[in-house]
């Protein structure tokens, strides 16, 4: 499973060159068919405009990459943005750049320049994500072990999930799966076996950044 970054909620930035205004729009997908709705949403957002340029990526191996000029000369408008997202280091996003003409032609150095510049200021503006592996570990125990389970976690300063009290407390723990095997062992140790413990499959989770 890949560690990889994404952007948590939408976003926008613009900017304004040689009397050319330059507006970004980006948004969190998880499929293509979400990505060509967002361009579609700002196409018909920006219906007046000369173009609305766009890329995206996709997958947590960013294998699923796309790119469109929408009229501006062969890879001055759409690549750019792309390129800003994999400097970006994102997955799982799009971006439309939507450009009014303002009379004055940048030429393709400059095209691909503020295309880049802008796409790349809407990705700044927005707030992004963290998302990565971890294993549920549930730990089961009598209530006498739990005053010295809970100082162990706060110490080590260790992810956790909700505790159950029944019969028996189960404290449930978030550890990335290289961890899985030192922690278990760290915790059978320090309950001198007294605690059951059932480690599940690794699920994706969101962390800010």
């Amino acid at each position: 499973m890949h560690i990889y970054k994404t952007t948590a909620e939408n976003g926008t930035a613009s900017y304004e060159i040689q009397k050319s205004r330059f507006i970004a729009y980006t948004s969190h997908v998880e499929t293509e068919a979400e990505a060509r709705d967002f361009v579609t949403a700002i196409k018909k957002k920006h219906f007046d405009a000369r173009h609305n340029c766009s890329a995206w990526v996709l997958g947590a191996d960013s294998s699923q990459q796309k790119s469109n000029d929408d009229g501006e000369p062969g890879g001055t408008a759409g690549n750019p943005i792309l390129e800003a997202i994999k400097q970006h280091g994102l997955t799982n996003v799009v971006v439309v750049v939507t450009r009014y003409f303002g009379g004055i032609k940048l030429g393709a150095g400059g095209l691909i320049r503020a295309y880049s510049h802008t796409a790349s200021l809407g990705l700044e503006a927005t707030p992004c994500l963290e998302v990565k592996p971890f294993c549920l570990m549930e730990a089961e125990m009598d209530y006498s072990l739990l005053g010295t389970v809970e100082n162990w976690i706060r110490n080590e300063e260790l992810r956790t999930g909700e505790t159950a009290y029944l019969d028996k407390v189960t404290v449930r723990l978030l550890v990335e799966p290289a961890d899985c095997e030192a922690i278990s062992t760290e915790l059978t140790n320090l309950t001198a076996a007294q605690c059951k413990i059932t480690i599940h499959e690794p699920e994706y989770m969101s962390l800010p950044i």
